[in-house]
């Protein structure tokens, strides 16, 4: 198989990078060359392309492990984003039907979101009709960009759009500072399809299941339910191993969960860790430790612990089963703290 790709470079800086010009793939150099003519640069914020589109072998793209029969699972680096992981901190997946396929989540970069469509070419020549992002944060939307240039719609919760704009400088400049030349061409993707409930998207043969919900993780959770597979996509509503982070309500949170919980599924594909769970059980370590946390957290709160405090004492318990969680478990506990003192 082959690809167009086309150097684009920083006008401040001069980093540049080969970038996927997605959609164009042939299987001989041949007819690669002679589609050319079609294929014109992405057209990014502060860059410049350098050269004419060309053609080359393509490449990798992203590791991916079948879970359920046409449902595939890049599973992430439990660590935060960096130059030597290239932000592949977070899992992605994609569901192939019988007429489309949609990818759920889509990485840290727009590296990233074009070696989801390699691994997606990889395995099919249907057209990508959906990616999914199931919340705002940039681990996994930035890749989105890409798919949606091949032709996908991005569906998100509705709060999406809002949410990623009102943070795009601060995503922008920190994943850009932390994981370096690697993070070129990576953009805020727009929202096509904002969803406010639930809704059903037919891939053919198989349907997924799209619903929102109140603020949990964060403001923006949304999950994808597969049909054929019986598989839950929880974004970042499930943990695995990787500390959890609470970017909305903790409240909030154990409420949804126990309304997932209730729910039946053959297995659940979690943020982060895994590739698959079972359920609910999967979801048991991360239940527990939101009861820890909220459980320690009334407890400072009723012997007037001050925040300082709080933070190195509420959760310690959990320490031993978490990676991450000197990093994550100070920020949930004033979280906690904030959102239960007034309760």
């Amino acid at each position: 198989m082959f690809e167009v790709l086309v150097t684009l470079c920083a006008l401040e800086g001069g980093d540049c990078r080969d970038m996927l010009v997605p959609g164009h793939e042939a299987a001989t150099m041949e007819a690669c060359e002679a589609g050319l003519s079609a294929a014109a640069a992405p057209a990014l914020p502060g860059l410049e392309a350098k050269g004419a589109p060309f053609c080359a072998a393509s490449g990798p793209g992203l590791s991916v492990e079948e879970v359920a029969p046409g449902v595939f699972v890049h599973t992430g680096a439990i660590a935060e984003p960096d130059s030597e992981n290239g932000g592949d901190t977070s899992n992605l997946a994609f569901v192939i039907g019988t007429d489309s396929v949609a990818a759920i989540d889509s990485g840290s970069s727009r590296a990233m979101g074009e070696d989801l469509w390699r691994a997606i070419r990889a395995r099919t020549g249907l057209p990508v009709s959906h990616v999914i992002l199931t919340h705002m944060h940039p681990d996994h939307v930035f890749g989105a960009s890409v798919l949606a240039e091949a032709g996908a719609d991005v569906a998100g919760s509705h709060r999406l759009a809002r949410a990623m704009a009102d943070r795009a400088e601060s995503y922008l400049t920190r994943f850009r500072q932390e994981i370096g030349p690697g993070f070129l061409g990576s953009q805020i993707p727009a929202v096509d399809a904002e969803i406010s409930d639930s809704v059903e998207i037919d891939l053919g043969g198989r349907r997924l299941w799209l619903a929102t919900w109140p603020e949990a993780h964060t403001p923006t959770d949304l999950t994808a339910a597969d049909s054929l597979s019986g598989l839950l996509f929880a974004g970042d509503l499930v943990f695995d191993r990787h500390a959890p982070v609470i970017d909305g309500s903790l409240r909030g949170w154990q409420s949804v969960l126990a309304a997932l919980s209730k729910m039946s599924f053959s297995g659940v594909v979690p943020g982060h860790g895994a590739a698959r769970l079972g359920w609910p059980d999967g979801a048991e370590p991360l239940r527990r430790y939101l009861d820890v946390l909220a459980g320690d957290t009334r407890a400072a709160l009723d012997i007037g612990l001050r925040l300082s405090s709080a933070t190195a004492a509420v959760a310690a318990s959990e320490a031993g089963n978490w990676e991450l969680f000197e990093l994550n478990n100070p920020r949930n506990a004033t979280v906690a703290y904030a959102e239960l003192e007034w309760e």
